[in-house]
């Protein structure tokens, strides 16, 4: 199966810690999303995508085994936290977790912050593309 990996789960350190049979893809541009943080969990807030026209959240395509869906599962709370969400790339059906319940703005903490940037430089995503994706979730979350 195919995920759409956004958030700390870019560290490829880590989602191969979590995901042992996952394979990185590519670097992929989920269209008409925006990144957003909330709850307050690590400290403060996690990652979540919200729809949000003509805006793109910057991830990663991974190829997960069912063995490793049942780990994300138990690791993003599903169903209670997150839930499950697709969409179609060539032909394929791509898997993403997604927060049904949109609670406010939550800062999230430096040290999640950094496993992010390390899992965006991970994915080899060029350097002012980032920069203008995370300039501009500043300027969205206000």
């Amino acid at each position: 199966m195919l995920y759409f990996a956004f958030g700390s789960n870019l560290y490829h350190k880590q989602m191969k810690k979590r995901c042992k049979d996952s394979v990185y893809l590519k670097c992929f541009i989920l269209k008409n999303y925006k990144l957003y943080f909330r709850n307050s969990f690590l400290g403060g807030g996690v990652a979540d995508v919200q729809k949000r026209k003509k805006s793109q959240v910057l991830g990663a395509l991974y190829k997960i085994s069912k063995k490793d869906e049942k780990k994300l599962d138990k690791y993003e709370d599903y169903p209670h936290t997150y839930i499950k969400k697709y969409f179609k790339h060539k032909g394929r059906k791509v898997m993403f977790y997604y927060m049904p319940k949109k609670t406010k703005f939550n800062s999230p903490s430096k040290r999640y912050l950094n496993l992010i940037i390390q899992g965006y430089e991970d994915c080899g995503w060029n350097k002012k593309k980032l920069f203008k994706s995370l300039k501009s979730l500043k300027r969205h979350q206000q």
